[in-house]
């Protein structure tokens, strides 16, 4: 096998192991939210609800992340990439096997803020190496290959972390053994990622944020992705939260075998997919991909609230094998998390592509990469915590419809943007 093959394989495995680890966490959020019982607590004499509290179990997360965004890209075009992107891994093994020691809402948190210091430093390298080593033509291709991975991951994350968690009893114990198993791989990812991986040579002086930021083609598809950002963190964040807490909170109350498995439907669509819709993006142009996806996407989440009234409208059976108690919901939840998983396979690869291109061509992939994660930062900071105050005060529902949302106007957005910079046809034409 030639080093080139080699080093993207490495890269492929070290997508997988961050996926695993990622989609296992959000899996079990339900039953944290349910193990930990979060409450209204009052900080420095300001009173917060107990929706704001479960809103910071993700935004914990995100905003650790919209943190470490800038110092990591820079470090990566600064020095070497590999080193960065090893370390971040070695702190995701740390991150990790802190979780089941978390019993307490702050402690929950403050291992979040860490996994996603860790997430964002190996997401940032992985992706930076993977369209630093391929060649412009097939860029979006391997970039959809090492997504493919990580979707791979996140399929047998949701299903192990399910599984396990209902064989091990259902309770706080239940965690051991899961992240027990998540640090082993990410681990494992770690070490092979040292070994197969050439030292990066490629040095950036400067800063190169400054130059990027004002390149035409990153600010028309930024105008999409911040408001996209509220759109996929609220719904890919309350698909399992809808399906797995109880219906006193909103929910399906499903267990967590059956909130797996309306993750793996979006993973499952998104894995085969992306490799195939990136290498047509490598042919046909980026714009339209990510207009067509990211609208799919919107019309989808709209679509959730609906689903017990889908099913029940339908007839589809509720008695499945090793389910448990199921509602007319389950299904139609799972065909519409499918669905969004097939938007977000033309968005994606088209979207981490172009980033890739324009930092290539500039100088500092690592840098637009950066670019990238930080304009997606304020919405995922903030879309929790409006996910959580729309889930408790006003109804689970309404985290869709504002999900939806996002997702359209930030298409009609992106449309606007697009051709008063490169005019009315650039959407087929870039």
């Amino acid at each position: 096998m030639d080093d080139r093959k080699l080093q993207f394989y490495a890269l492929y495995l070290t997508r997988f192991a961050g996926g695993f680890g990622v989609v296992t966490l959000l899996t079990l959020l339900p039953k944290f939210i349910d193990y930990l019982e979060p409450t209204a607590v009052t900080v420095l004499g300001v009173s917060l609800s107990a929706g704001f509290v479960i809103g910071m179990y993700t935004t914990g997360f995100t905003l650790a992340q919209t943190i470490a965004v800038v110092p990591l890209a820079w470090a990566g075009d600064r020095f070497d990439k590999r080193l960065v992107l090893v370390g971040s891994m070695g702190l995701g093994v740390v991150a990790y096997a802190l979780f089941p020691l978390a019993d307490l809402s702050l402690s929950f948190i403050l291992a979040r803020g860490l996994q996603g210091v860790a997430v964002t430093g190996a997401g940032l390298m992985s992706l930076a190496l993977v369209g630093e080593i391929a060649d412009t033509g097939t860029r979006a291709n391997r970039i959809g290959k090492a997504n493919a991975s990580r979707f791979a991951a996140s399929i047998i994350g949701a299903a192990t972390a399910g599984g396990l968690y209902d064989y091990f009893g259902a309770d706080g114990d239940a965690f051991t053994p899961i992240f027990a198993l998540i640090t082993a791989i990410l681990a494992v990812a770690t070490l092979l990622a040292w070994l197969s991986l050439s030292p990066d040579e490629t040095r950036i002086q400067g800063f190169p944020f400054s130059d990027l930021a004002f390149n035409r083609r990153i600010i028309s598809l930024t105008s999409f992705r911040a408001q996209y950002a509220v759109a996929v963190t609220l719904v890919r964040t309350w698909v399992p939260i809808y399906a797995g807490v109880t219906a006193a909170s909103g929910g399906l109350g499903y267990g967590a075998l059956a909130v797996s498995l309306t993750i793996i439907a979006e993973k499952f669509c998104n894995m085969v997919l992306q490799p195939h819709t990136g290498r047509i993006s490598d042919g046909h142009g980026r714009a339209l991909f990510i207009f067509f996806g990211g609208g799919l996407y919107g019309l989808v989440a709209l679509a959730v609230p609906f689903s017990p009234a889908i099913g029940t409208a339908l007839g589809v059976p509720t008695a499945l094998p090793f389910l448990g108690p199921l509602t007319p919901a389950f299904l139609p939840l799972v065909g519409l998390s499918g669905l969004l998983g097939v938007a977000d396979s033309f968005r994606e690869p088209a979207s981490m592509a172009l980033f890739a291109d324009e930092g290539t061509d500039d100088g500092g992939v690592a840098s637009s990469f950066g670019i990238r994660e930080l304009v997606w930062r304020p919405g995922s900071v903030v879309a929790p915590l409006l996910g959580g105050y729309l889930m408790t005060e006003v109804g689970m529902e309404w985290v869709f419809y504002v999900g939806g949302a996002a997702a359209v106007t930030g298409v009609v957005t992106f449309l606007g943007v697009l051709s008063y910079f490169h005019g009315p046809t650039a959407l087929t034409e870039w």
